[in-house]
């Protein structure tokens, strides 16, 4: 029992021990958005303790951030999980990178229209042939997300063909909210205080709830991608939540380049320090209580498994009416051939399943 508290102790100096003075550039996102200017700067601070000064370095995103990092493994960079699991295969595979931290805090999936009859995912995915989809720029990680949520959907949003890009996610929730056939995707912490929701309520649109089984059970590197949130938005209820709605979030997560990718000794034990030093930072250290993304982080809640079946049966019943006559027969029948052999079965086999 000595000599395993020894290690422990040695194994968390060691974690804590300062590195070399070389700069390191870590990429965020536009200089006014959560990356740059609320996650960053609580990361430069504990490096700079440490004695690794860095540098905040703006960007056009997620999709940006791994080019650079792929180009250079010694740069960090901020980024959605779900833009990740997109675009990692892009640039050299999940193994060109090195996940340093994930799920500090989570971003969230909004999906908006006016048109009220669309009321869960399953209603626009069968519809998204017909619909208008109006996003963020084409490098935003909105857009990715959009494009994420097309590549594992393909038989529902995977078939929507028009869609065209905005010159930011302001002006796609406006040219969305004049057409009643239209609906925008846009990704981002879930501030009731954000002036985006203000303009949603004033333009008489509604926030669709994001929760499909499709999309809550993709994994990347044995990460869940999506998960079911209960977020704090002045909006319409559902499901008797007040001011809240429901829909999926996704981890932000911190990365760099796979050390074995860094050349010369010397480098790539640095960098192995560097990436050992942010892991043992506790969360508290990079996102302080006080700010709002802390707070927002507090009143963000796990969706039931209740709540979260609810949606998903909700968004399949949507997919199954779309579905042609005859295919719902058979399948129709399926289950009631499947209940007839249940029912036929000893008491004790139920149980055991």
């Amino acid at each position: 029992m000595r000599f395993r508290s020894t290690a422990l102790i040695t194994t968390a100096a060691i974690a804590l021990t300062a590195v070399p003075a070389s700069a390191a550039e870590i990429n965020t996102g536009g200089e006014s958005g959560a990356y740059h200017s609320t996650c960053c700067p609580g990361l430069v601070n504990q490096l700079n303790r440490l004695g690794k000064p860095s540098d905040c370095v703006s960007s056009a995103g997620s999709g940006e951030n791994l080019r650079r990092v792929a180009r250079n493994p010694l740069e960090l960079g901020y980024g959605q999980l779900d833009v990740f699991a997109l675009e990692a295969e892009r640039y050299g595979g999940e193994e060109a990178f090195e996940i340093i931290r994930s799920d500090d805090v989570r971003e969230c999936v909004f999906a908006v229209t006016r048109n009220r009859s669309y009321t869960n995912f399953g209603e626009i995915a069968v519809n998204a042939d017909r619909l208008r989809f109006i996003l963020p720029p084409e490098a935003s990680g909105s857009a990715k997300t959009f494009d994420y949520l097309r590549k594992i959907d393909p038989e529902g949003l995977g078939r929507a063909r028009n869609i065209i890009n905005a010159t930011d996610t302001d002006e796609a929730i406006r040219m969305t909210l004049a057409d009643d056939q239209a609906v925008t995707f846009f990704v981002q912490f879930p501030d009731p205080a954000n002036e985006r929701f203000r303009t949603i309520s004033q333009l008489n649109g509604h926030i669709v709830p994001v929760v499909d089984s499709i999309i809550l059970r993709q994994e990347v590197g044995g990460r869940t991608v999506y998960y079911a949130k209960e977020t704090p938005i002045s909006q319409v209820k559902w499901l008797n939540l007040g001011r809240r709605v429901v829909t999926v979030c996704t981890p932000l997560i911190l990365f760099t380049g796979a050390s074995d990718r860094v050349t010369g000794t010397e480098r790539r034990t640095e960098h192995r320090q560097l990436v050992l030093n942010i892991r043992a930072l506790r969360r508290e250290e990079l996102v302080p209580r006080e700010s709002p993304t802390a707070r927002i982080l507090e009143r963000t809640r796990q969706l039931s498994a209740r709540a979260r079946y609810h949606f998903q049966e909700l968004s399949l019943t949507a997919r199954e009416r779309a579905k042609p006559f005859l295919e719902r027969m058979y399948r129709g029948a399926q289950h009631v051939v499947r209940v007839m052999i249940l029912k036929a079965r000893p008491p004790e086999y139920l149980e055991e399943q």
